[in-house]
């Protein structure tokens, strides 16, 4: 099983609050919405017009580590990716960028998400190295690679 290891052990509200991107009164609303529906709290604070995704981003990599990929300029050889399946890079928010080995570079949404991790390792039997990106920047590259099929 994947594990990961925060390399700051604040909370990603606090290092928000801590960069002044967020108030103290903005995490707390944030905090209520996800208590009662559910969520991440980063999406949270960027549906909330708060935070933007990129600063949501580049505070979970300071978080966790995970390099942040903004892919908007990135092109990715089309060879790599063929490597995962359109439904699983859209189950996951998961695309990959690079191959070197048997390791596969992933940009993904949420690269906390251990099982998405796993069930590519499985997929394409590599080690998977996770990137963050945002989700708009995930988007744009779906629709980019993964052109919808003519029906």
């Amino acid at each position: 099983m994947v594990a990961f290891r925060r390399i700051v052990a604040k909370q990603l509200g606090e290092l928000l609050k801590e960069r002044k991107i967020i108030s103290e009164a903005q995490l707390q609303e944030a905090l209520n919405i996800q208590s009662s529906k559910g969520g991440l709290v980063g999406e949270i604070l960027v549906k909330l017009g708060y935070a933007k995704e990129e600063e949501i981003a580049q505070v979970l990599t300071v978080q966790y580590g995970f390099p942040y990929l903004p892919m908007d300029n990135y092109e990715i050889d089309r060879e790599i990716i063929k490597i995962l399946p359109v439904e699983t890079v859209k189950k996951y928010g998961a695309i990959p960028i690079d191959k070197i080995g048997a390791t596969l570079t992933v940009a993904m949404v949420n690269p906390l998400n251990a099982s998405a991790l796993e069930e590519i390792e499985k997929l394409t039997k590599c080690t998977v190295q996770p990137f963050i990106t945002t989700s708009s920047s995930f988007q744009k590259a779906l629709k980019k690679y993964y052109p919808p099929s003519p029906t």
